[in-house]
């Protein structure tokens, strides 16, 4: 596993403790400065801080990258019932592997930043929910909180200041549904996580019936630096529209995958050739995937002038995501991978609406029929038109997630599909 890329500016948050077994312990975090931000946030109102979350433009990391700040600030402001937080480190997207070494190296960084923002909103309790497959890193999560327990940040009167604030760390079972925030939320009340119908939306009736917020692991991480050095020193990192830094997880045809810490607007092409030390020897780029597997797959022409902050990458045809840059050269065959990852989605389907649970099995049957070089031209206008039907007419977005790659792999690479059906015209005609 590859750790921080030190570029020009640098990049002085997520990962520093990355590797370093200390940091895991209440002790090695404070001599990294941890807790401070949470005092700071203490002592202040909490108008403040989210105001101070709301000036360094934090957009949430976990795929979407809505403004955090303006999501926290949608919570009742007057409480007449308990509000939670839920720290979604239900890490499952293909491609992805951040939030799980920020678990694993840095799980106060995570706790802080969890504590932080629930005093923000005014949640009584925190949940934080982990891939059911992270043992390792929810062990040592668990740990942690039971260190921050016994120091008095947890729990009954945080650091003399009144605050109360209790923290669980709850274990998926496994399934990609449950990333998202509604499936969850039901989960998480012991029911199947199956996604909920908005609205109402979580923050008028979240977890159990009351206000809930839900944010991503690196979201919630980021936190305890804005309070420390304040929203304008964020901002000094990433572009004007997506300021900070984010973890990039580079996977694939390259020398050095891994994660790596980088201000958002890094040029795609200086994060593949420069920070992952290039391609493989001897091969040349075809494609990469810039968000995870559900987002549209890119050229090597798209990648050119490709930057890696949310508009930048729209502008190039795809969409950032949750920044699992998926490397791809010229020994790739696009239709294999592309099944793959239907195949996955299919099968993580939790089949409660007709046009999921129904259109990924087929768009997996005639992706495999292709492969198998027994399909036809005629199969692609309707791996196109199946899309169109699965897209945007769903209770949550995982039918979205198995069209996007389907339609831009045609768009972008239709030759592929042609050559493995003409093969098989051929082999038909012998």
């Amino acid at each position: 596993m590859a750790y921080p890329y030190r570029h020009e500016k640098e990049t002085p948050m997520l990962s520093r403790g990355f590797g370093d077994p200390r940091t895991r312990t209440l002790e090695g975090w404070k001599e990294l400065g941890g807790y401070t931000a949470l005092e700071k946030a203490l002592s202040g109102s909490r108008e403040d801080v989210i105001e101070e979350v709301k000036a360094s433009g934090l957009r949430g990391r976990g795929g979407a990258g809505f403004p955090t700040g303006v999501k926290w600030s949608f919570m009742p402001k007057e409480k007449k019932g308990p509000h939670y937080l839920c720290c979604n480190a239900d890490e499952s997207e293909p491609g992805t592997f951040k939030d799980r070494e920020l678990l694993r190296w840095t799980p106060h960084q995570v706790i802080e930043g969890c504590l932080i923002a629930a005093y923000a909103m005014q949640a009584e309790h925190v949940y934080i929910y982990c891939r059911g497959e992270f043992f390792e890193a929810t062990q040592i999560l668990a740990r942690a909180v039971e260190e921050a327990y016994e120091a008095g940040l947890i729990g009954t009167n945080i650091l003399g200041t009144g605050a109360d604030i209790e923290l669980t760390v709850v274990a998926g079972a496994g399934a990609y549904i449950c990333g998202e925030e509604t499936a969850l939320m039901n989960s998480l009340e012991g029911r199947r996580g199956l996604p909920r119908v908005k609205p109402p939306f979580p923050a008028a009736v979240g977890a159990f019936g009351r206000p809930t917020t839900i944010n991503n692991v690196e979201t919630l991480a980021s936190v305890p630096h804005i309070i420390n050095r304040g929203g304008a020193w964020y901002r000094g990192f990433g572009t004007e529209k997506s300021p900070g830094t984010k973890l990039f997880c580079v996977s694939g045809h390259v020398r050095r995958p891994g994660n790596y810490e980088l201000p958002l607007g890094f040029p795609m092409m200086e994060l593949i050739n420069d920070v992952c030390g290039g391609l493989l020897p001897g091969r040349t780029l075809k494609a990469v995937i810039p968000g995870g597997s559900s987002v549209p797959i890119m050229s090597a022409e798209d990648c050119q002038t490709c930057t890696l902050d949310y508009e930048g990458v729209v502008e190039c045809g795809s969409m950032l995501g949750c920044a699992s840059v998926i490397v791809m050269d010229d020994t790739t065959n696009i239709v294999k991978q592309v099944r793959r990852m239907v195949d996955f989605y299919a099968h993580e389907s939790c089949g409660q609406c007709t046009p999921c649970r129904e259109g990924t099995q087929w768009l997996s049957r005639i992706l495999v029929r292709i492969e198998n070089g027994k399909g036809t031209e005629e199969d692609l206008d309707t791996l196109l038109e199946l899309g169109d039907q699965m897209t945007g007419t769903t209770i949550c977005v995982l039918s979205d997630s198995a069209a996007a790659p389907v339609a831009s792999s045609i768009e972008k690479f239709r030759d592929d599909y042609l050559a493995l059906i003409r093969r098989g015209e051929r082999v038909g005609a012998a």
